[in-house]
């Protein structure tokens, strides 16, 4: 469909989700990165920078470009949840192993708790 003045109408929809999907597909293969600045200066002074960095891109292009923090995160991954668990347990046990042996020597009555 095209317009009275001889462009294609850009909210037609024959052929439009197929593009979009095409191009979708496409920056998700390859990837694509967008990047700015932002700074506030008062008089010359710098007050405020902040810099964005955003990258869009599949999981496979990301592990590939070495971008894999959610596996490693906690709060995004059960792997990584019980990695975390398994190293505090084991912290856990390392210390009541060092705090049993003082707590009672062999052959001597184990100390009277408080209560």
């Amino acid at each position: 469909m095209s317009l009275s003045n001889g462009l294609p109408d850009p909210y037609s929809s024959q052929g439009g989700s197929a593009n979009l999907a095409d191009i979708l597909e496409r920056v998700l293969d390859k990837g694509i990165v967008i990047a700015g600045d932002i700074r506030i200066n008062l008089l010359d002074i710098e007050l405020l920078t902040i810099k964005l960095r955003l990258v869009v891109a599949s999981v496979d292009k990301a592990k590939e470009m070495g971008i894999d923090w959610w596996e490693r995160d906690p709060e995004l991954s059960m792997g990584a949840r019980d990695r975390e668990l398994a190293a505090e347990n084991e912290r856990l046990r390392q210390r009541i192993a060092e705090l049993e042996p003082a707590r009672s020597a062999p052959g001597e009555p184990a100390p009277k708790e408080s209560a």
